[in-house]
């Protein structure tokens, strides 16, 4: 995790402008940062605040090698396959640095065949001098976050890593100007004209869910064709979090108790044994009072045997944190602030508190497994895939960006081995029916994967446990009733107007409040709020579906 800043056509030089905005993301990188312009591109700034993961030595950027010194690239991200294509190409590498693989990919097959060819998460911005071309790309599923701003009139073009670091210059820019996401599965070029300015030239779709690896892949065909579908689904998943254990700082896991955190965190600590990791996995969880997920989680890490840590919160933290998250999280969607509140509170934790830096997280399966309680109500099982399909595509909008915004704030790398390529691809490939919640049970083939391997017992992978808990019995004010509270004493009284997509609930209305003093006018953030699918609920928390009450 680091974080990524670049203009392209902006005049004047650095100013004061562009450094505030540089500036605003180094929490993304606190190791280290540095900013270049080259004379031959004059209007072309490139900036990188660096948090070291992987060689520490050699890997700063921007990164330039001896053999194409006309190409710059600033990435945030990690190629998992980088030795593989060493292997595969013969590249001769010049670091240890894995993302060095994406320049020789673009030097040996152009910018299309390169970004295919990576496994792993990944923004990038790739200039190449000599052919007056720059090129930004972002991983499959958007684990590595890439906001982009663009003024056709003005020839600019500006990248960053979040979008605190580009709103300054957009508020200098031209009233057509446009700074949003950049989407997913997505690679860009544009040209870089005499005067220094940029004019987009294309932009394509390489990537939407479900695709199969267009690289080699971590697990051959060869050796999964001996496994069942339930062994396969096992085999694949353990594959995607050996392939990111690589690191050079200490490894840990978010658990909450609940099946997919605790999976992740099982796998993590089987191979941190068998490649014996000098240290023993930290575990992390977070709640209220003596919450479910609390006493969940404490389960799972004794079975395990981790170095388990408990936090827990309180209203005076809920009261502090709540502005500071939707300020990180760069969005107003309600259920994303309320499920950002305990787990910013948790990496902060972390950074203060321990060396882990690298932490593993069970986000995606919710989306990729069926895993919401409200599938239960699908209509049919092609709804129920095609339902996946859409959580998959808009999760940068969602739970992806609170997994990222919230670790990366306190300059945690997060690492999700439920997005991996070759699994989803496997999983979404899988019969629908199979896929579907069965006798109430979601996520039903992935326990069953699980069931006869001895990873974890069948009491803790047959638990129901919501993903999100409200404080029990021994908590007076559950985490709802005090954000209730904290907007009611806050919310101005006047009649509040925003442009764009309308709050309609108090809590809806402060955290549109809040979201413009820092990202005004910029409602396409969040182009919906996030809700359940197939009931009739106006709220998207899983307590008011009827399925909640049952279970």
């Amino acid at each position: 995790m680091c974080g990524i800043w670049a203009t392209f056509g902006v005049e004047g030089g650095l100013t004061a402008t562009c450094l505030k905005c540089f500036t605003a993301i180094n929490h993304r990188g606190p190791d280290a940062w540095r900013i270049e312009q080259d004379a031959r591109e004059p209007l072309a700034i490139l900036g990188f605040q660096r948090l070291a993961i992987v060689d520490g030595l050699h890997g700063m950027q921007p990164m330039r090698l001896h053999r194409y010194p006309r190409i710059t690239l600033i990435c945030n991200g990690e190629i998992y396959n980088f030795n593989r294509l060493r292997e595969q190409y013969h590249y001769p590498y010049e670091t240890n640095c894995d993302v060095e693989a994406i320049i020789h990919n673009y030097e040996n097959f152009g910018i299309a065949d390169a970004v295919k060819r990576l496994d792993g998460v990944f923004a990038f911005c790739l200039v190449d001098g000599e052919k007056r071309k720059v090129y930004i790309a972002r991983d499959p599923y958007g684990v590595r976050p890439l906001f982009k701003l663009q003024d056709d009139e003005k020839g600019i073009m500006a990248i960053c890593s979040e979008a605190k670091g580009l709103i300054g210059i957009k508020q200098k820019a031209g009233e057509k100007s446009t700074l949003g996401q950049f989407p997913p599965g997505h690679f860009e070029e544009w040209d870089i004209l005499e005067d220094g300015k940029v004019k987009h030239n294309h932009t394509e779709q390489y990537f939407k869910p479900g695709m199969p690896p267009r690289f080699i892949p971590f697990v051959s065909e060869n050796e999964l064709s001996k496994f069942n579908v339930y062994e396969k689904t096992a085999h694949l998943l353990e594959a995607a979090c050996k392939k990111r254990l690589m690191s050079d700082r200490r490894i840990g896991c978010l658990l909450s108790g609940g099946l997919d955190s605790s999976l992740i965190t099982a796998l993590v600590v089987k191979l941190a044994k068998v490649h014996k990791l000098p240290y023993k996995i930290q575990t992390f969880a977070i709640g209220m009072g003596d919450s479910p997920d609390l006493i969940a989680a404490r389960t799972v890490a004794d079975y395990l045997g981790t170095e388990h840590h408990e936090v827990k919160f309180d209203e005076n933290d809920v009261r502090e944190a709540l502005d500071n998250v939707i300020y990180h999280l760069e969005s107003f969607d309600i259920t994303t602030i309320r499920a950002s509140l305990p787990m910013y509170l948790l990496s902060k934790y972390i950074k203060e508190n321990t060396d882990t830096t690298v932490v593993f997280s069970g986000e995606g399966a919710d989306e990729l497994a069926q895993g919401y309680i409200y599938f239960r109500d699908a209509p049919n099982e092609t709804a129920a895939h095609e339902e996946s399909i859409r959580l998959l595509s808009d999760i940068y909008l969602y739970d992806g960006l609170r997994a990222d915004r919230t670790t990366s704030a306190f300059s945690l790398e997060l690492r999700v081995p439920f997005l991996d390529i070759q699994f989803t691809s496997h999983y979404l490939s899988i019969e629908p029916t199979f896929r579907q919640p069965q006798n109430g049970v979601e996520k039903h083939l992935l326990r069953k994967s699980f069931a006869k391997s001895g990873l974890l017992p069948d009491s803790i992978l047959y638990r129901h446990k919501e993903a999100f808990s409200d404080g029990v019995a021994s908590v007076k004010k559950s985490l709802f009733t005090i954000i209730e509270e904290v907007i009611k004493e806050r919310l101005p009284e006047n009649n509040l107007r925003f442009p764009g997509l309308q709050p309609s609930t108090a809590e809806s209305k402060y955290y549109r409040y809040v979201f413009e003093k820092s990202f005004p006018g910029q409602y396409n953030f969040t182009p919906y709020y996030w809700m359940p699918k197939w009931v009739q609920v106006s709220d998207p928390s899983a307590r008011f579906i009827k399925h909640y009450a049952a279970s």
